[in-house]
């Protein structure tokens, strides 16, 4: 009796990537793409209506980023296995992955072959990361920035003023003021939009 192929769910936003992607692990014998999205926000419905057991999600996309997407199924699908997939080896996204339950984190461009033997090996239990992202995050340390900070500069992130961060997050101006400061105190920055500027270059918002 022939066993069951590992059945993928896939999220990518860019088509032709995606396509790119399920074209060449649908080369493998033992593998088959069972279901694309393009969208984060899709992630949890597509994975509970096709049956899927490995989640191949990239990090940025509209709706809910893959890291979000992957703590959505960790939580509702715990036995389901998560890949994140990223272009960008930021160290913070690494270790936001692997809080979320990720089991592999692996960079695009990797060869399919590579990607394949990922999607085993995490159904056998075990975890693989890419080792130059690994070192990198090693190096760069944990997340000097708090849930809230992260929070208040993620509004910030658009020129959003005190006063209206302060009503979206039902907050102060003052303590928003506070949580600004902090972080940017913190990151070392000059202002709030380096602030910003270094902390989604480390993969920290």
């Amino acid at each position: 009796m022939t066993s069951r192929p590992i059945r993928i769910l896939l999220a990518e936003d860019q088509s032709m990537v995606r396509e790119a992607l399920a074209a060449l692990l649908g080369l493998e014998p033992d593998i088959e793409v069972r279901v694309q999205v393009a969208r984060g926000d899709e992630v949890l419905a597509a994975a509970r209506a096709h049956d899927v057991n490995v989640a191949l999600l990239d990090i940025e996309m509209p709706g809910m980023t893959g890291i979000e997407a992957a703590a959505a199924l960790h939580a509702e699908l715990p036995a389901l296995r998560i890949v994140i997939l990223t272009t960008f080896g930021r160290p913070g996204y690494l270790r936001g992955a692997m809080e979320a339950g990720a089991s592999a984190f692996l960079v695009k461009d990797a060869p399919a072959a590579q990607l394949a033997a990922a999607v085993r090996k995490v159904l056998q239990g075990e975890r693989v990361i890419d080792p130059t992202l690994a070192a990198a995050a090693l190096a760069e340390g944990a997340n000097p920035l708090t849930d809230r900070e992260r929070e208040v500069l993620r509004e910030a992130e658009n020129g959003a003023t005190n006063a209206e961060v302060a009503a979206r997050l039902h907050l102060s101006q003052g303590t928003v003021r506070n949580y600004l400061s902090t972080a940017i105190q913190k990151l070392a920055a000059r202002n709030r939009a380096e602030a910003v500027r270094t902390a989604r270059e480390k993969g920290w918002l």
